[in-house]
């Protein structure tokens, strides 16, 4: 379990703005146990984020933090709307010569 961990450093902002979130977003768990994995905290909210809770999380995490969110994301994690858009906002992607990645999927061994 040690590797999902955030493998990107995250500010003090960074980590206070995800646990804060944490809350209204990982309801099922406390604050701090949803922010042992904090890259599962971000990517709920940028799945199911209102506006301002996203614009937030940009300003206090940073748009790199978030791309290594999305490459280190699991199955199931974003739905496809959610992944597009995040591949598109944050220069992933591009239409026409940089397509989105497919999703992640589980593999069963």
């Amino acid at each position: 379990m040690e590797a999902l961990k955030v493998q990107t450093r995250l500010t003090d902002q960074g980590l206070a703005c995800l646990r804060t979130l944490a809350a209204r977003y990982v309801w099922w768990k406390t604050p701090e146990e949803a922010m042992e994995y904090p890259d599962r905290v971000a990517a709920q909210v940028m799945n199911l984020g209102t506006i301002e809770d996203l614009t937030e999380m940009v300003e206090a995490t940073g748009e790199d933090y978030l791309r290594g969110v999305l490459k280190r994301a699991e199955a199931g994690q974003l739905d496809a709307r959610s992944w597009h858009y995040w591949h598109y906002r944050l220069g992933l992607a591009e239409y026409g010569t940089r397509p989105v990645p497919p999703m992640p999927v589980r593999r069963v061994e």
